[in-house]
């Protein structure tokens, strides 16, 4: 079960004007789960999303890549769960056009208007044949039934999260009520770089089209891309913003705008709850870590040096055993740090327990403290580099057993 984490409840979701779910049972590669989402988009709305930097880009990825070139009208997007379509070659990419293709000619639509996703096994190819029928009924789920619920929607892209994940915040923008709620799913192969495993945030925003790459990436880079799992980047990772314009307000233009502070905070605020939510459901998480790093020359040492302890198996492990054998974390900071980082100068705390000081164990520091603090569910890394003003923030989990027992079994 995910580190204190209460998933929201549906009824506290806000509905967004100009977006329409169907789920179904498309039978991709388990019987008897909902396993492809299907939203719809009034006309206007405005999209913008990140993907993988991996150069396995999964099919999909390369697709949407593809279709957010060629056209600002995106009307559809299409997300199964079970078959990555991940290093499928050429075939792959067939398929996901394909998919598009028919799920197009269904709505009236030009294929470019659809956007395709993807995620569960890498190196296998999608059965076409219940994603098509799937494609149908969702269709037909779309014309004749009521919008899906946001807990089916969040259901419905889970693989092997234990719970789903949906965020939901309303603000004012020029005068007008702002919705922005949001659904991701994740739980391993998570450090992401550009994007998370799959997250789609829906707003009725109006928001002029080609601002909505550049929001969506500063939203990631402030909320997914300081959280990791285990260190391993996904082939599949999306993150898109879909901004329907239902509000009623002036339209954003520029980033800059007093409107785009806000949208961007709530956004933010949506997308920070959504990472966290997926390191809390980390596989086999037991603990929730906050790597907090201060007092650098610049962000990207801080960073450098807070994923080098987030990422250590040594430090994870000894979270999960709650075994306060904290010089695991000087180590990790010191093949972190560069060449001229003078280590009398840095201090670690453990919430509030300080560990290490002036190169070494704290004089004040009693191992009794440690492992108290180290039975907590929600323990803080605060790490200050004595050498400067800037910091960063990283979210991770620890390694337990039943991360290895998951991942051994994943296929089965």
């Amino acid at each position: 079960m995910p580190v204190a984490y209460q998933p929201l409840d549906p009824a506290r979701a806000h509905a967004i004007a100009g977006v329409r779910f169907a789920a179904v049972q498309a039978g991709v590669r388990k019987a008897n789960r909902y396993d492809l989402l299907l939203a719809c988009f009034d006309e206007g709305t405005a999209v913008g999303g990140v993907f993988t930097q991996s150069r396995f880009a999964a099919a999909p990825v390369q697709v949407c890549r593809e279709h957010l070139a060629a056209t600002t009208a995106t009307r559809a997007l299409l997300i199964n769960t079970g078959v990555a379509n991940a290093a499928t070659g050429e075939l792959g990419l067939s398929n996901a056009r394909a998919s598009c293709a028919r799920l197009a000619a269904a709505l009236q639509l030009r294929p470019e208007q659809v956007l395709p996703f993807s995620t569960g096994v890498i190196l296998e190819h999608l059965p076409m044949a219940r994603i098509e029928a799937g494609i149908d009924a969702a269709v037909a789920e779309i014309r004749l039934g009521p919008t899906a619920a946001w807990d089916r929607v969040a259901q419905t892209i889970m693989t092997t999260d234990t719970v789903y994940k949906l965020a939901s915040v309303e603000t004012t923008l020029s005068g007008k009520r702002v919705k922005v709620t949001g659904i991701a799913k994740g739980a391993g192969m998570i450090q992401p770089n550009m994007a998370t495993m799959l997250s789609f945030i829906f707003t009725d925003a109006v928001v002029a089209p080609d601002l909505l790459p550049r929001l969506a990436k500063r939203v990631a880079d402030r909320s997914f891309n300081r959280i990791t799992v285990d260190g391993d980047t996904s082939t599949n990772d999306s993150y898109i913003i879909a901004a329907t314009g239902r509000a009623g307000h002036a339209p954003i233009t520029s980033l800059d705008d007093a409107d785009a502070v806000t949208l961007t905070a709530a956004l933010e605020q949506v997308s920070l709850a959504l990472a966290q939510a997926i390191v809390r459901d980390g596989e086999g998480a037991t603990k929730f870590m906050t790597i907090a790093v201060h007092g650098g020359r610049d962000v990207a040492e801080c960073d450098r040096i807070g994923r080098a302890v987030a990422h250590s198996p040594l430090v994870k492990t000894a979270f999960f055993a709650s075994d306060p054998n904290l010089g695991r974390i000087l180590a990790a900071v010191g093949y972190g740090a560069p060449p001229d980082l003078d280590p009398s100068r840095v201090t670690v705390h453990l919430n509030d327990v300080l560990v290490a000081e002036r190169g070494g164990r704290a004089a004040s520091y009693r191992e009794e403290d440690g492992a108290r603090t180290m039975q907590q569910q929600d323990i803080t890394v605060r790490i200050d580099l004595g050498r400067g003003e800037a910091s960063q923030t990283l979210y991770t989990c620890d390694f337990s057993y039943d991360y290895v027992k998951i991942n051994a079994e994943y296929r089965s």
